[in-house]
């Protein structure tokens, strides 16, 4: 199956199992249990909502270290690229890029990615817009 060619405008990733299923279903359940603790104030229903915010903090707290933990992984293997692909004075430089502009990098071509870095130290640019820079797309399909 030949994957859709991706861009700025759609590399994001949406996990249907998290984003459409428990992500909603723990929001849910905090606001029930948060009207029940309104309409039934009592230990049960305050023990029952901080149960239901435990398990949404508890989903959040997953989510959020997979992607930190990618997000070390992608600065390693760009780290490696970089020190591959530029040249002096700017391989000299790789440490002053920002762990988010690195992780930004990832998804520009290797014809394009010296200058982008040079851009990127010079005018300080975001993570979005190191993305909106890209011209040649290098898609990163195992994104979690």
């Amino acid at each position: 199956m030949e994957k859709k060619p991706q861009t700025f405008a759609n590399h994001v990733k949406y996990d249907p199992q998290f984003h459409f299923f428990l992500l909603p279903v723990l929001l849910i359940n905090v606001i029930v249990f948060a009207i029940q603790i309104y309409r039934f104030p009592g230990f049960a229903s305050a023990w029952l909502f901080i149960i239901s915010f435990a398990l949404l903090s508890l989903l959040g707290m997953v989510r959020g270290y997979a992607t930190r933990l990618q997000d070390r992984i992608i600065r390693v293997e760009e780290r490696l690229r970089l020190h591959s692909l530029l040249t002096e004075p700017l391989r000299s430089r790789i440490g002053e890029l920002e762990d988010s502009q690195i992780v930004g990098l990832r998804f520009a071509s290797d014809a394009e990615l010296p200058a982008l870095v040079q851009r990127a130290l010079n005018e300080k640019l975001s993570r979005a817009d190191i993305k909106k820079a890209i011209t040649n797309w290098r898609p990163d399909y195992s994104r979690v």
